[in-house]
């Protein structure tokens, strides 16, 4: 019996939702549950054959227990260990050597001094920065928010120089990321599951949280297929299973605005009836997959294009 699990936190129409609907399935030799852990053993398997994790970023109990797990052949989604490497400053760099339209941005040293440093350990920073360098390339207005983590948390848009010294010096130790403000005509929120199925939905972040999904833009044939290329462009690059891409139209141009969300929004109050229905159904179809084909005791991790092409000595474009 190969067992499907879902690890997660507070939410509860997604995860129970998902589990149900594998269930409903009645394939022989598959089920599904809630994940169960009573104690973590090294080089021990977990009892599963897959796991769908929703909530690892915030435990690191959880992201040792995954990788531990993913050691001895679960496949997990999603991969643990690039997961725990990757941060959204990084996937901007990386945007930029495939193609993929992003704004102008600058990573920040945090305002304050990180735990256990003092100004000895930043011997080769430069201070000041060079702020005018930076302001004239990223421009104001513009967003300032931190380099890893999500969930709106610590964002802020900027009007000008003072504005920018004024709120940066509210984030303390927190590693900040300033980036041009894209004003958009369209906006599209993206899910990405199994680097090969794609649901494009309006989203209006400018909306309070429960009317973001509320927008109706109605894009062309043509601005579907652009849209869904670069979202499995993405997606193929960084090797993620489960992520939604944010992608902000100007003048044509979609412009990737925030792609590292691997537990995304699917609370059904959120996302709606029909985007709910089609990540549930998605998901669960994907998870039977990877059991299908998941063998005990091998890597059945995904891993993206940027990590293949690296380690294989080839060129990243």
């Amino acid at each position: 019996m190969k067992k499907i699990g879902i690890l997660f936190g507070q939410e509860r129409s997604f995860p129970l939702a998902f589990v149900e609907r594998i269930n409903s399935k009645n394939i022989p030799g598959i089920i599904a549950e809630p994940v169960k852990i009573d104690k973590v053993i090294q080089g021990e398997s977990s009892g599963y054959s897959v796991i769908l994790d929703r909530i690892s970023q915030d435990v690191p109990f959880y992201r040792a227990f995954l990788k531990n797990a993913a050691l001895c052949g679960t496949a997990v989604i999603n991969n643990p260990f690039w997961w725990s490497a990757d941060e959204k400053f990084f996937n901007n760099c990386l945007s930029t050597k495939i193609d993929v339209p992003v704004p102008k941005t600058v990573i920040l040293p945090s305002k304050d001094l990180p735990a256990d440093t003092v100004e000895l350990s930043f011997s080769n920073l430069t201070y000041p920065l060079d702020w005018e360098g930076i302001f004239k390339y990223v421009g104001f207005p513009a967003y300032m928010k931190p380099f890893a983590g999500g969930g709106w948390k610590n964002v802020y848009k900027l009007t000008d120089m003072n504005d920018f010294f004024e709120k940066h010096a509210e984030t303390g130790e927190l590693v900040m990321m300033l980036q041009e403000e894209i004003i958009f005509e369209e906006y599209y929120r993206c899910y990405c599951i199994g680097g090969k199925h794609v649901r494009i939905m309006s989203y209006e972040p400018r909306n309070p949280h429960h009317l973001r999904y509320v927008a109706d833009f109605k894009p062309s044939k043509e601005k579907l297929k652009m849209m869904t290329d670069i979202v499995l462009k993405i997606n193929n690059y960084l090797g993620y299973d489960f992520n939604t891409v944010e992608l902000a139209l100007r003048d044509g141009v979609a412009y990737a605005i925030d792609f590292c969300n691997p537990a995304p929004d699917a609370d059904i109050k959120s996302v709606g009836q029909e985007n709910f229905d089609w990540v549930v159904e998605t998901a669960a179809n994907f998870a039977i997959e990877k059991a299908k084909n998941q063998v005990e005791g091998t890597d059945n991790l995904t891993w993206g294009e940027y990590i293949k092409r690296s380690t294989a000595g080839k060129k990243l474009y």
